[in-house]
């Protein structure tokens, strides 16, 4: 095992430690923060929250696969992972541009930055899929995205569930059913709302919206880049077991 690969592997069990935690009482406080903010909400800001994200889900169950990128084989984790770092710098510097613009344009421009960061981060996860060797024409790969998804941006509690089905992945997808119809798409979209609302409602705000725009995109793409790591990590090491 290389230096490099033996690095990727002790910070991955960190990571999975990490990611098994009970929840905390700073995440439940910040559940009864979330349900607070929420109430504040007007209802159009929450539909329109709900719309985009739900178009987002099937999108990505549904869409065509032009944008994706043919899987690279025959390369080393350390390659990989240079090329996939590259991406990550690139969509985090974009989404931070675009918070910023956004945030600065007033409330309907704040808004408009909720579908466009939920395309950046999709078009990130399609990159990694595809630089980790994964082909997303398969829809359980597809389904695999949601799942990182599911693990970035969750509350404590949703996500020690499902890091036990990303964990065991290979068996849980025998499980799967054949109709995407069936994924649970309402319970994924209130979580990560639940999730963005306390670093991204500020950016509503006018006069801070750009700063807190740029500041939260930028911490979002770095962090969803490295639970995707992460997670194709534990695949990888499932095949390529650390001597």
């Amino acid at each position: 095992m290389t230096t490099y690969t033996a690095q990727a592997y002790s910070e991955l069990r960190t990571w999975q430690k990490r990611m098994q935690q009970k929840p905390s009482l700073l995440n439940r406080f910040a559940r009864r923060v979330q349900a607070k903010m929420n109430a504040l909400l007007p209802e159009k800001v929450h539909l329109a929250l709900t719309a985009a994200i739900k178009q987002m889900v099937r999108g990505v169950l549904f869409g065509s696969m032009q944008i994706t990128r043919k899987p690279l084989v025959e390369s080393s984790l350390s390659e990989r992972e240079t090329l996939i770092r590259t991406r990550i710098r690139y969509y985090r510097n974009t989404a931070a541009a675009e918070g910023a613009v956004t945030g600065a344009g007033g409330f309907l421009l704040g808004l408009a930055d909720f579908p466009l960061l939920l395309s950046l981060k999709l078009k990130l996860l399609f990159d990694i899929a595809a630089l980790y060797g994964h082909d997303v024409r398969d829809y359980t790969e597809r389904l695999y995205l949601l799942h990182i998804f599911q693990l970035a941006f969750s509350s404590q509690h949703t996500r020690n569930e499902v890091y036990q089905r990303v964990a065991n992945w290979e068996t849980y997808r025998l499980t799967l059913p054949t109709d995407v119809n069936e994924f649970d798409w309402r319970t994924f979209q209130q979580e990560y709302r639940d999730y963005i609302d306390l670093a991204k409602m500020a950016q509503l705000i006018p006069v801070i919206g750009a700063a807190v725009g740029a500041v939260a995109n930028y911490r979002l793409l770095v962090q969803l880049g490295e639970t995707a790591i992460h997670c194709y990590r534990m695949r990888w090491f499932a095949h390529n077991k650390p001597e």
